[in-house]
């Protein structure tokens, strides 16, 4: 306890507020998992009336491995949690896993890298070879299998939601398929699409999102239908996008802040981001109000090193439960460990 209270006032700062915005406090910091080895990119959702948290786990680190595997986790309170479910996919990295409710079951969506029988050199990792993976359950008990996404060969599958009867998924890709560059992402050659389906398993274009530099990108639908996105672009830009139905022509405003693995969600009235900030004294994942056309961040979780892909669930009292990512604890032998991480997001003045 005293090492968690350490490692807040080292790591937790709460940032100046706008007038008018609401102050958050954090509260409640804990471990949620570690296993020794490198755990991250989580979600996490609420459904049937517990919480629900996903995340990858591999031995052999951050990397592309085919000993990666991604757990599903269940809670009643947020503080004890079970592992309901894990799974891998021979041969394959699996990574970034993302919740989905739709038509009365709770999706898990990984996108998967060929890895063959060992660690894949970055040189040699290819877009055009990615494809999308889902387990599946109606009670969260039982779980299919894992099931390959058609209509996403050669797609790095990210975020998904859902709107009436269709759900959407972003899928980055390079144009045409090219074998021209190599690499995670990233380049100008790759562009973001958004996909669409009518069950969660078969995939089909919809449009486009990011024509160049195509990265990972949260899906928010407003009660009137808009949808709102926001798209890890450059070293220095986020970029966002307000799109009335049926959401083909999109035009994309730059926000100039970096966010690494960026969550979009509704909390309250207000809309919530979070993701990673690079800093001078290193990268913090940080939460933020998006507020017109502009990120106001409000609060650095504890973090360091390689960190950020958090999840959010707004509680019934209104408050927050927030999951994410960090290296920034050292185990008894003094090595740094990757780990999963909680913690209550109090509103003090709603």
């Amino acid at each position: 306890m005293r090492q968690i209270a350490l490692l807040l006032a080292l790591f937790t700062i709460s940032l100046p507020t706008v007038q008018g915005s609401p102050e958050v406090k954090l509260a409640n910091v804990r471990k949620a998992y570690h296993n020794g080895e490198h755990n991250a990119f989580t979600d996490l959702i609420r459904w049937k009336g517990k919480f629900w948290l996903t995340f990858r786990s591999c031995p052999d680190g951050h990397m592309v491995f085919p000993t990666s595997s991604v757990l599903i986790l269940s809670s009643e309170d947020g503080n004890e949690w079970k592992e309901e479910h894990r799974f891998s996919v021979t041969r394959r990295d699996v990574r970034d896993p993302h919740f989905l409710t739709f038509r009365g079951k709770l999706f898990v969506y990984t996108g998967t890298w060929w890895s063959g029988d060992g660690e894949l050199p970055r040189e040699e990792y290819n877009l055009n070879r990615h494809l999308g993976y889902a387990v599946f359950s109606d009670n969260g008990s039982n779980w299919s299998e894992p099931t390959q996404l058609e209509g996403t060969y050669g797609h790095y599958i990210w975020r998904a939601a859902a709107h009436e009867d269709t759900a959407y998924l972003c899928g980055r890709r390079k144009r045409a398929y090219s074998e021209l560059e190599s690499g995670a992402g990233g380049a100008g050659i790759v562009e973001a699409a958004m996909l669409e389906s009518e069950d969660g398993i078969h995939w089909r274009f919809h449009s486009l999102f990011q024509e160049t530099r195509g990265n990972e990108t949260a899906f928010l639908f407003e009660p009137d239908g808009t949808l709102l996105a926001l798209s890890r672009c450059g070293a220095n830009t986020t970029q966002l996008s307000r799109t009335k139905p049926p959401w083909k022509d999109k035009t994309l405003i730059d926000i100039p802040t970096y966010l690494g693995g960026p969550l979009l969600s509704k909390w309250g009235k207000r809309t919530l981001v979070g993701g990673r900030l690079n800093k001078k004294e290193g990268p913090r994942t940080t939460l933020y109000w998006l507020e017109e056309n502009k990120l106001v961040p409000f609060l650095e979780l504890p973090s360091d090193g390689d960190n950020s892909y958090p999840g959010f669930v707004e509680l019934d009292d209104g408050n927050g439960l927030v999951s994410w990512y960090s290296s920034h604890e050292k185990d008894a032998e003094g090595n740094t460990i990757t780990a999963i991480y909680l913690a209550d997001l109090i509103l003090t003045n709603p």
